[in-house]
């Protein structure tokens, strides 16, 4: 049964992201908000769509700690679960990502239209001023920036490295940091089909000042923090 929920499940999400993805490019005359406004309808959907097919839904803790000006988020990554709850729980954002995903066929369209800060993971020195630069802009322009700082998905009671690059950014330009926690991984594993019932905890922790500390400061917050939400609600251990 948990099988036939998947294909369900996927079979719905893949037909969505056809229709969602042709019709944005009707958006591309318009301003960022209404591309995005758009482009987010696809997550909602799916997040209701996952509920509905395979029982999964979420329950999240610490929401008054978002705060009401723009921020930089550092998530754990554990999912594709996460790449759809983020674009519900915060404000319009840009993602920092591998520029590969873009030049997937209608995925990558819906990527492009939403500004993101495309890097190559290859050339580390010069994505790390990409992501400082580009991200400063989108930060300055009203966007929130969602990085992952572990980079890929990391299984659920694992921890991947911390990468400098969105402290680093944080330390540049002055923005804050909203760390969020989840085990959506118990659910929805990576490389995995078959997804599993049950409910992701999420929690947004308090906001991390990046002003007068180093990009090094900044991640070890970040990571002591996360990594100490992990501890709390990973079930597989």
């Amino acid at each position: 049964m948990l099988f036939i929920r998947s294909v369900v499940f996927a079979l719905g999400m893949w037909l969505s992201i056809i229709i969602f993805a042709t019709l944005c490019l009707f958006t591309a005359p318009f301003p960022f908000a209404v591309r995005y406004g758009f482009l987010s309808k696809w997550a909602r959907l799916n997040l209701w769509w996952l509920a509905l097919t395979c029982g999964i839904r979420y329950q999240i803790e610490g929401r008054e700690n978002i705060p009401e000006g723009n921020a930089i988020v550092m998530s754990k990554h554990q999912s594709t679960w996460e790449t759809l709850a983020l674009q519900v729980i915060f404000p319009p954002q840009v993602w920092v990502l591998k520029r590969e995903l873009l030049k997937l066929p209608f995925f990558g369209w819906g990527l492009s239209m939403l500004e993101p800060i495309a890097i190559d993971r290859k050339a580390r020195g010069k994505a790390r001023q990409q992501l400082i630069d580009q991200g400063t802009e989108r930060l300055k322009n009203g966007r929130w920036v969602v990085i992952f700082p572990e980079g890929t998905r990391i299984p659920p009671g694992e921890k991947g490295r911390y990468a400098l690059g969105g402290a680093s950014l944080a330390e540049s330009s002055g923005y804050p940091i909203v760390p969020m926690a989840h085990n959506a991984g118990e659910f929805w594993s990576r490389r995995k089909f078959i997804k599993q019932p049950g409910t992701v905890q999420v929690r947004i922790g308090p906001v991390i000042e990046s002003k007068g500390k180093t990009a090094i400061e900044i991640n070890q917050e970040v990571e002591a923090w996360v990594e100490g939400q992990m501890a709390e609600i990973t079930f597989k251990n």
